[in-house]
């Protein structure tokens, strides 16, 4: 007989906030691999925004204090962009959040083997098995994204006080640091989604059979 049961939106997110709930433990580590990798992201180009918003100031001693700060700039400099090592740097811990997220997701599913043929013997269909893992993995991702990049901006502008001085306050870049979060974020959601599809998949794709008769 083919599988036709629908699950409204509400009732998905609902069932994953429940999840989420239930596998506090396990979410808040998999959420904090999230939140280092985005406060990492936030910190490095949110302390380069506070750079520029000094460099393009009128501040008289502008470039003083950024050589001072270890910041690599002359007088006809117009920009401060992050150094090579710095780029790789970001890259890799970002790669090893997404490492970490299909791990956990795919122990997630090992352990829930028994509730996924549950809900397929009782005719979910393949999507809505993969929507309830994808939801999941939002909620998770918005909530740890948003808590790294707080993290990651808080931080970096104490420690723009502290190498800068309070010069930095002289044109403090507000969009460029409202605009570095947004980016933040939506990499976090982006990244945790990504993590997620191929555990979601194989979840989705599960015979009913098979995952009833696995011993937990």
């Amino acid at each position: 007989m083919e599988r036709l049961t629908a699950l409204p939106l509400a009732k998905s997110v609902e069932i994953a906030f429940k999840s989420i709930k239930v596998r506090f433990f396990r979410s808040l580590i998999t959420t904090m691999s999230l939140v280092l990798a985005v406060a990492f992201l936030t910190y490095v180009q949110a302390g380069n925004d506070l750079a520029n918003g000094l460099l393009q100031s009128e501040h008289p001693k502008r470039l003083q204090v950024l050589i001072h700060a270890g910041y690599d700039v002359d007088d006809n400099a117009s920009s401060i962009g992050e150094s090579a090592k710095q780029r790789w740097i970001v890259i890799l811990s970002l790669l090893v959040c997404v490492v970490g997220i299909v791990n956990a997701q795919l122990m997630a599913v090992t352990e829930r083997f028994r509730e996924i043929g549950t809900m397929k013997c009782l005719g979910a269909l393949d999507s809505v098995v993969m929507r309830l893992f994808l939801i999941e993995a939002g909620l998770q991702g918005m909530a740890g994204s948003l808590a790294g990049a707080l993290l990651g901006g808080g931080v970096a502008v104490l420690a723009g006080l502290f190498t800068l001085g309070t010069p930095v306050f002289a044109a403090f870049p507000l969009a460029d640091l409202s605009q570095t979060l947004l980016k933040a974020i939506g990499m976090g959601c982006f990244l945790s989604l990504v993590g997620v599809m191929y555990p979601a998949i194989t979840a989705a794709r599960m015979e009913p059979v098979e995952a009833m008769r696995v011993e937990q």
